[in-house]
């Protein structure tokens, strides 16, 4: 028979259905992979309580598990810190709630003197995928080794190594796709989004047959079926609604913003690349019109000094006709004076050796 129940990956219900303990053990013990015998919701602040830029929901447990060794049954306790988000949030932030749980004062063991911590498990679900990681869930655990790389047996679970180190599980809620192979994929099958009914995601439409023979499933169904018809928990689901909605048009305003953003750069860049290259045409015809204003200053050089040549010319050939001048005046005086004295212009041009025609126009 198919019910509808509340999806849980809403942080409204997932917070009622985990501060239920029954429930509680049972994520937590297929998680865990151990049975775990009793859990406490440890306080803490709920960061999504003022809805802040980054929506992440955390919840911390101190789980009691139950662990076999040889025949001898032992109980341990173990920090749980269970982070939830439905966006792909920076790993910066899961750090710095890593960070304050190192350093809170209240996770170290009451018993021991040295002060070792408790040991510490975090546990990411995920409204996204995880690079190519493609199983729906992995475990990232430390080991000890020594310098060959042999695993040392004894160093897992020395207090202070475990004070040091924490191990973590990723669930990527996106690779739940129906599939039931164990324990904790039938556990997280409640989160298979591929069961989502009707327009909104509020809603799953879940087979109940398939949890007949599994009492504590069962049962997280009914809570979670409780949780569809409490008109509160409807409201909650429609604030986060409203609340991821704001972030998603946020988002694709961001996405388009910055998409004319790159458009107008590139226009900038090829604006900015036709300006260098009509700068560098005005370079080279610069270089033109300088070498050619050079050329032009030396051709004005030269014909300045050929100008001044020709101008000591001209006063040479000046100073040179104003002696041809005083030597023809001296010539005339001469041939006047000679004629005055009786002399014919043939004497005279014998005299002198100017021939008669000459002597005749110096007479004149």
């Amino acid at each position: 028979m198919f019910i509808h129940v509340a999806n849980p990956i809403y942080d409204s219900v997932f917070k009622y259905i985990m501060e239920d303990e029954r429930i509680a053990k049972t994520m937590l013990s297929a998680l865990l992979k151990k049975e775990v015998v009793h859990v406490t919701v440890r306080p803490h602040e709920y960061s999504n309580t003022t809805r802040d830029t980054l929506s992440m929901f955390r919840i911390d447990f101190a789980a009691t598990v139950r662990e076999r060794e040889g025949d001898v049954e032992k109980d341990r306790v173990v920090l749980i810190e269970l982070q939830k988000t439905w966006l792909n949030t920076e790993t910066l932030r899961f750090r710095q709630y890593l960070g304050a749980q190192y350093s809170n004062k209240s996770n170290i063991r009451e018993e021991d003197e040295k002060g070792f911590a408790y040991p510490m498990v975090a546990v990411y679900l995920l409204g996204h995928r995880v690079g190519n990681i493609n199983e729906p869930i992995v475990y990232v655990n430390h080991d000890v080794f020594d310098y060959n790389g042999n695993i040392v047996k004894e160093g897992s679970e020395e207090p202070f190594v475990e004070s040091l180190t924490h191990n973590s599980i990723i669930v990527q809620i996106p690779l739940l796709h129906g599939n039931v192979n164990n324990r904790l994929e039938k556990v997280l099958s409640v989160f298979d989004q591929t069961q989502v009914e009707g327009n909104t995601q509020q809603v799953l439409k879940i087979d109940e047959d398939k949890y007949a023979d599994d009492n504590d499933m069962l049962y997280v169904l009914h809570k979670l079926t409780a949780a569809a018809a409490n008109s509160e928990m409807r409201q909650d689901m429609n604030v986060e609604d409203e609340y991821y909605k704001a972030i998603e048009d946020r988002d694709t305003a961001i996405m388009q913003r910055d998409k004319i953003l790159k458009e107008q750069e590139e226009q900038l860049s090829q604006q900015n690349e036709q300006l260098s290259q009509q700068s560098e045409l005005l370079s080279q015809q610069n270089e033109q019109l300088s070498q050619q204003n050079e050329q032009l200053s030396q051709q004005n050089e030269q014909l300045s000094q050929q100008n001044e040549q020709l101008s000591q010319q001209n006063e040479q050939l000046s100073q040179q006709s104003e002696q041809l001048s005083q030597q023809s005046e001296q010539l005339r005086n001469m041939a006047k004076a000679l004629f005055a004295k009786g002399m014919t212009e043939e004497q005279i041009s014998e005299m002198t050796g100017i021939n008669v025609e000459n002597i005749t126009k110096l007479l004149k």
